[in-house]
């Protein structure tokens, strides 16, 4: 297959064909290389919760200079990421709220109920594991690698490693 044609596979939601990865990836590394060299500053979102937390926590945390400091760019870049998929929704034909879990479903036939308790446990976790790993997977797994950082690489190879296990656990072991 050419690199730059598009993958033979459709988008989940409405059936459009997805950016080629090649593409998605160099958009990705001229952004992270803009951010380091024009505005001294990493890729991570993580740290731009803490911005949002910061508005209504009035918690040390939330005060330090990292957060306070980095408001100017990182509040725009989170804007423009929530602006970026509302377009995509609406250059895609739109979107709708559904409950399909795909495979999920079909392993674990979980409720709506189930399935909110299921969304929350995995968001505290992601949050618990953003803490611990001192960054998000986009900081460490972008940022981290292309600097060559060892948290980086661990980081990315332990949130790879948990998501291969993840995917054979319940596509493989539950799904039968």
């Amino acid at each position: 297959m050419d690199v730059l044609s598009p993958s033979p596979h459709t988008l989940i939601l409405n059936d459009l064909q997805p950016m080629h990865w090649a593409l998605a990836g160099a958009a990705i590394g001229l952004i992270t290389l803009c951010l380091l060299f024009v505005a001294n500053r990493r890729l991570g979102i993580s740290t731009g919760f803490d911005d949002l937390c910061s508005f209504v926590l009035r918690r040390p945390y939330f005060r330090r200079g990292a957060v306070v400091l980095g408001r100017t760019w990182r509040l725009p870049f989170l804007a423009g990421l929530v602006l970026g998929g509302v377009l995509s929704a609406a250059l895609g034909g739109g979107w709708a709220l559904t409950w399909d879990a795909g495979m999920l479903d079909t392993v674990f036939a979980l409720g709506a109920g189930a399935k909110l308790l299921w969304m929350f446990a995995g968001g505290l976790l992601i949050g618990f594991g953003t803490r611990l790993a001192g960054g998000c997977t986009s900081g460490h797994g972008i940022f981290g690698l292309s600097n060559a950082e060892g948290s980086g690489v661990v980081t990315t190879l332990a949130f790879m490693a948990g998501g291969v296990l993840t995917t054979q656990l319940i596509y493989r072991v539950f799904a039968g």
